[in-house]
């Protein structure tokens, strides 16, 4: 395993096959949720009644006021309301007019971090994520945690990531372009079931 590549075992009590995130989930800070997240299931049901569950394969970390690479750098505005709020919530806007983009806020009440989303199986980048899974600003604020129509699973796998610079940041310091605070999935091995594991 090299200095980049790093592993995370989602929790899951024995014989649970599949676990809703919960508040205590999305509150810590945004990198340590930034690696929770990868590997974790994003759940969309879609108008028809469909629910289409993608596993997430890239995350990004935003982190406060402090980071200039984050929409709350400048402070609270109309827009970034939503990352003051409790962690748990979802924050979508539009970027370049044309892509919706998911993040998940993280943290406690006052403290604006936030997760993007960045790729999902069969669905690499932030734009194409949200088209496959038809999530659009309508869904800005939704509650992860209780909300039907957009949520986060998780079913213990055990995930190797790298970590790299975000992209796209180039109005940042230097210092904060420089971080590893982007999280891509290298492999995943999810656990064997409770019944395989007592033979």
């Amino acid at each position: 395993m090299d200095d980049n590549e790093t592993s995370v075992e989602q929790g899951l009590s024995a014989g649970e096959m599949m676990r809703r995130l919960t508040t205590d989930d999305y509150a810590v800070d945004a990198v340590t949720a930034a690696k929770a997240l990868v590997g974790a299931w994003l759940c969309r049901r879609l108008n028809d009644g469909m629910v289409v569950r993608r596993r997430i394969t890239e995350t990004e970390a935003y982190c406060g006021e402090e980071d200039t690479a984050c929409h709350a750098h400048k402070g609270r505005t109309a827009r970034t309301d939503v990352m003051y709020a409790p962690g748990g919530c979802a924050y979508i806007y539009l970027c370049y007019g044309m892509h919706e983009m998911l993040n998940v806020v993280t943290g406690p009440e006052g403290r604006p971090e936030a997760v993007l989303i960045r790729g999902v199986e069969c669905a690499e980048g932030p734009g194409r994520l949200t088209k496959l899974l038809q999530i659009d600003r309508s869904l800005n604020r939704e509650d992860l945690v209780r909300s039907d129509r957009l949520w986060l699973e998780t079913d213990g796998a055990r995930v190797k990531f790298t970590a790299a610079p975000r992209i796209g940041i180039a109005y940042a310091s230097k210092r904060d372009q420089n971080r590893k605070w982007r999280f891509t999935c290298k492999t995943i091995a999810r656990p064997a079931a409770a019944s395989e594991r007592s033979r």
